[in-house]
């Protein structure tokens, strides 16, 4: 059983959550791969556990961070999603996965993360769940172009968050994508789970890799994102929401 690393903050107010926080492979897994793949973003959201811990130290919020590669068990999919345990990863294959034993991997990895935020959102009574992700500026097989956003807002149904958190990201002059580069509605496992079942609104923070690499990088970005997540946060409790 691997277990997440859970940052204690404040009540009632956001709860983070980093499902792609570390690049670490558990010891008696071999995921048949060159070490140097581990570092790609194949293996993690850079950036993305540096900011999340950023963001809970600036807003005292409880935080919630994996500490197992996404290449080992997708955290962020359903059980029953092929990419749980994937065999490929943006054209780099995982021959050690190919074996694995899907049961153990949820009993291991999958269950006891999802029990553990389970468990905290009962805790902390979050009116906010912050997914922080990152993205790679271009894929690096395929045909896709250049990605130009600097930041994407991810959303499925509940869009209470998101329709907060936009314009305020663009007052800021930031390139910004809704749904973008890739779709909520599509890829959001963890918070349809906790977020949207528990009908406590959500939104996952998907910033350019290159953005946040560094200690520089991360500053800025906690310096953007914490008031902003501060203010969707108090407008939430206060009802106050933008009309549709």
């Amino acid at each position: 059983m691997t277990l997440p690393h859970i940052i204690p903050g404040k009540p009632r107010g956001i709860l983070l959550v980093c499902d792609h926080a570390s690049n670490a492979v558990p010891d008696g897994i071999d995921l048949g791969i060159a070490p140097a793949l581990l570092e790609k973003h194949i293996a993690i959201d850079i950036g993305s556990a540096a900011l999340t811990e950023s963001l809970a130290s600036t807003l005292q919020a409880p935080a919630l961070l994996a500490t197992l590669s996404r290449l080992v068990t997708d955290l962020n999919r359903p059980t029953d999603h092929p990419g749980l345990i994937p065999l490929s990863s943006d054209g780099h294959a995982i021959p050690g996965n190919a074996t694995a034993d899907r049961t153990d991997r949820v009993a291991r990895f999958h269950a006891p993360y999802h029990d553990a935020l389970a468990a905290l959102i009962v805790e902390t009574q979050p009116v906010l769940v912050a997914a922080i992700h990152s993205f790679t500026p271009r894929l690096e097989q395929g045909d896709g172009g250049p990605r130009p956003w600097e930041i994407g807002i991810l959303s499925n149904t509940d869009r209470r968050a998101a329709d907060l958190a936009l314009p305020l990201l663009a007052a800021q002059g930031l390139v910004t994508g809704d749904n973008e580069p890739y779709s909520g509605q599509l890829l959001n496992a963890t918070l349809d789970r906790h977020g949207e079942d528990n009908g406590i609104a959500s939104l996952s923070i998907e910033i350019r890799n290159d953005l946040i690499a560094d200690p520089a990088g991360v500053r800025r970005w906690t310096a953007i994102l914490a008031p902003i997540l501060r203010d969707i946060s108090n407008r939430l409790a206060s009802g106050d929401l933008p009309t549709q």
